[in-house]
């Protein structure tokens, strides 16, 4: 009995070292293989039996597969698309590749040996983890911020015969990009496993501005102005109608600034233009949206009238007809614009209309000026300078003149007068204006290969006078010159037929009565439509 109680101990230990052995030649042998063990799973892509450089290439080949992925992000109705690149999307843990080489070959002998055990039970899977970059991402939210967000429309008025309506607003969405970004990020780190995705962004609610009590303080004429444009081409006519009706209705709340170019832009055919008169560095064009100036300008006078703050505003650089000198106010593309703002502690609403060749505008708001107060505006005219002429010389035919208008230069102010009870209480000056004087330029056609012509009409250019040329244009130009040659045609088969006998030198000749010579219609100057003009001497038109 002694000697089997003496065995089984021995036969223990002998099988516990065998099993030891074993575990560590089993263990041992994965750790020499110098690859990723068996059933081990990087994401979806099976990495067992690869070298870690095998494995990162083979998990970064799945990676780019999903660079023509489609990310819809969304918010509430609004939504756009966005790829991987577009967020700055990359894989963020390439160390789990080392993992998934050390796996089976961390830990002490046991832990090992089970990890390699478990392994021929079940696979075992690294996640791949996905990051967008912060900056990429933010800067697309804002690139496409117009198709996402969603401005709230605030509750309006409209005038109905004299009658003020509200009108209902409307909720407004805007996205929240830092914390879209944010979203994003927990979203493609812990969620996204590859693929095309509809992800909802952060964004909030904003509520329209305006209450049916504030908006009911609207009620008083606080400034009006009008201007004539009925001798205006159509295409101008078609403009002026086009921008006042951007601006009618609109309502201006307390501290909100307006600007005019904002509200009747883009001055092209897609924005209802049409071509009209324009000035262009001291020249008339033809420009979209010609016209426009002269609303602005009505605009103006109207608003300070109402006594808002004017915050923007720039003369033309040439003198317009329809105002007189510092009261206009141009508009050239983005370069000159009018802008201002509600100071007042009540919504403002804007009327403008066009009837009879008349462009009104009407300021509406709550009136708190004494009833005895008045203001008016008087234009000063404090220089002048006169326009020079200026003879050129173009390819049309010989003879051909046209006439641009010149415009005298002029140093204006604009005072605003305060009186009350008729009395005046204050006189400043509003604002100074200055507008050039341009030339009166005369073109005159010189396309001839008449020698004679070309001398004669030369020598009337170098006079500089406008009477001497155009006497000589009438002279030389195309129709007289061929008059004169058609008869000189017919004397010549007058003597043919009778013979071609000349008289001898000696002899008197036969008197001939003399024919009266057509004098050409002398051009006359065409008129220049008025014209808005840019008055920045860097090519842009200023629309009047």
């Amino acid at each position: 009995m002694k000697k089997i109680k003496l065995v089984l101990p021995i036969l223990g230990l002998v099988l516990a070292v065998t099993a030891g052995v074993s575990a560590t030649a089993i263990v041992k042998a994965d750790e020499n293989a110098e690859v990723i063990p068996q059933n081990v799973y990087i994401g979806d892509v099976s990495v067992g039996g690869m070298s870690e450089s095998d494995a990162e290439a083979a998990v970064e080949a799945a990676v780019s597969a999903y660079e023509d992925a489609t990310f819809e992000l969304s918010a509430a109705e609004n939504s756009v698309k966005a790829s991987p690149s577009d967020l700055g999307l990359s894989w963020s843990n390439k160390d789990i590749v080392k993992e998934a080489m050390n796996y089976t070959r961390t830990g002490n002998l046991l832990e090992r040996y089970k990890a390699k055990k478990d392994l021929e039970k079940e696979n075992k899977v690294f996640d791949i983890i996905y990051t967008v970059d912060t900056d990429t991402t933010k800067s697309f939210l804002e690139n496409h911020a117009k198709e996402l967000n969603q401005e709230a429309v605030n509750n309006g008025l409209t005038r109905e015969d004299g009658e003020f309506k509200i009108i209902d607003g409307q909720e407004g969405i805007e996205v929240d990009e830092d914390a879209s970004v944010e979203s994003l990020q927990k979203y493609f780190t812990e969620e996204w496993k590859g693929g095309d995705a509809a992800i909802s962004l952060v964004a909030n609610v904003v509520e329209p501005e305006g209450t049916a009590e504030e908006l009911s303080k609207v009620k008083d004429l606080l400034g009006s102005f009008s201007t004539d444009f009925s001798d205006s081409s159509a295409g101008r006519v078609a403009n002026v109608k086009n921008a006042v009706s951007k601006i009618d209705g609109t309502v201006l709340y307390p501290g909100e600034e307006f600007s005019v170019y904002e509200a009747i832009a883009p001055l092209d055919a897609s924005g209802g233009y049409e071509l009209a008169g324009a000035y262009e560095n001291g020249t008339t064009v033809e420009s979209y949206g010609g016209g426009v100036c002269q609303v602005s300008t009505t605009l103006y006078n109207a608003v300070i009238r109402a006594e808002l703050d004017i915050t923007e505003r720039y003369a033309h650089s040439m003198l317009v007809t329809y105002v007189q000198p510092s009261m206009d106010a141009a508009i050239a593309s983005n370069l000159k614009d009018l802008k201002f703002k509600n100071n007042q502690e009540a919504p403002i609403y804007i009327e403008g209309y066009c009837s009879g060749g008349i462009v009104y505008f009407n300021v509406f708001g709550q009136e708190t000026r004494p009833a005895d107060r008045q203001v008016s505006f008087v234009s000063e005219t404090v220089s002048e300078e006169e326009p020079t002429i200026q003879v050129q010389t173009t390819e049309d035919p010989i003879g051909t003149v046209t006439v641009q208008k010149a415009h005298i230069g002029k140093s204006a102010k604009l005072w605003k007068i305060v009186t009350v009870d008729g009395v005046e209480e204050s006189r400043e000056v509003f604002n100074t204006s200055k507008y050039k004087a341009t030339p009166r330029i005369i073109s005159v056609g010189m396309g001839s290969d008449n020698e004679e012509a070309i001398g004669a009409m030369n020598a009337a250019i170098a006079t500089q006078d406008e009477a001497v040329i155009r006497s000589a244009a009438a002279t030389w130009c195309s129709d007289a010159v061929a008059a004169r040659a058609a008869e000189a045609a017919a004397q010549q088969q007058q003597q043919a037929a009778s013979g071609g006998v000349e008289p001898p030198a000696d002899a008197p000749a036969a008197p001939t009565t003399p024919t009266t010579p057509t004098t050409p219609t002398t051009p006359t100057t065409p008129t220049t439509p008025t014209t808005p003009d840019t008055g920045t001497g860097d090519g842009a038109a200023t629309t009047q």
